[in-house]
């Protein structure tokens, strides 16, 4: 069996959606659907009431549901054990964040926060993807997530177990080269016989779904193909600024290269305002995480 299903399992029947559960769990409805239809077969049992709306869970799935949890809780406590026996009981506090962010701010950020909340027991820093690092809190092995967020695709994490801080704005919008931005502006968004070279987000990023939301609602049909993928932002902005298309970027992204390198579109329709977020659990408390919560809430105010 696969953890996986337990935490798939979980999360559609917290939100009695399988639509915004396979969302919460970064893969598509149709694999999602999968896994639990998996978890069902390995268990000879159904969990699911498919034929009801909203989504409810059958008898057995009701009685399942605790155990699935007391399952997940085990497996992240026995982790936390182990780590601590390799290395000692661990003081420091661990951030996950996506790459943009633990590159383009998490520095300026700390400074600070060391300096007001006095945190003297260190910092580990968790990047990756959106799944990734929801789950990392989800099961404790992070103290602190920071994510971006946004109206069109939110993070759901229930607010009575997690606690959030907005600390602060992004833009996220299509920059390109410098060199070609004169020309990519005449163009833009591309016609059908003379499409966009386009820096792409890889299928399931967070900041894919945000690409597709904005062309989606755009004022104007876009033409265009994909030259490149990655699901780093910081992969994208360094092919824009070697002239191979238009990315859009985060601007902390965006910000780390030489002046002059890249070049905003500024246009109307194509851009999109982020929040970045803070969360934590309410319930696991630790020293240091309430110093640097102190902390990250005095930088705020």
């Amino acid at each position: 069996m696969d953890i996986r299903w337990l935490q798939d399992f979980l999360t559609v029947a917290e939100t009695g959606n399988f639509t915004r559960a396979a969302r919460i769990r970064n893969v598509s409805q149709a694999a999602f659907s999968r896994r639990i239809k998996t978890l069902e077969s390995w268990l000879g049992a159904l969990l699911i009431d498919r034929a009801s709306f909203p989504t409810q869970l059958t008898a057995d799935g009701e009685l399942f549901r605790d155990r699935a949890a007391e399952i997940v809780q085990q497996i992240s406590d026995a982790r936390l054990s182990l780590t601590s026996a390799q290395v000692g009981r661990r003081t420091g506090i661990r951030i996950a964040l996506p790459h943009a962010l633990a590159t383009g701010r998490l520095p300026l950020w700390w400074s600070t926060w060391a300096k007001r909340g006095k945190l003297d027991s260190g910092c580990t820093a968790v990047p990756g993807n959106v799944h990734d690092t929801v789950t990392a809190l989800v099961t404790g092995n992070v103290d602190v997530l920071i994510c971006f967020n946004s109206a069109q695709q939110p993070i759901h994490l229930a607010p009575e177990q997690y606690e959030r801080i907005v600390i602060g704005k992004e833009s996220f919008r299509p920059y390109v080269a410098t060199a070609s931005a004169k020309q990519v502006r005449k163009i833009f968004p591309g016609t059908r016989g003379s499409p966009l070279s386009l820096l792409m987000y890889s299928p399931g990023a967070y900041l894919a779904r945000m690409v597709d939301a904005l062309i989606e609602c755009a004022p104007q049909r876009m033409y265009g193909r994909c030259v490149f993928e990655s699901d780093m932002a910081s992969v994208l902005r360094n092919m824009a600024v070697m002239g191979h298309g238009v990315a859009w970027l985060p601007d902390c992204t965006a910000e780390e290269t030489a002046p002059g390198a890249l070049e905003r579109l500024e246009l109307a329709g194509w851009s999109q305002p982020l929040s970045i977020v803070a969360y934590r659990d309410r319930h696991r408390r630790q020293a240091a995480t309430e110093r640097l919560w102190r902390a990250i809430s005095m930088s705020i105010t």
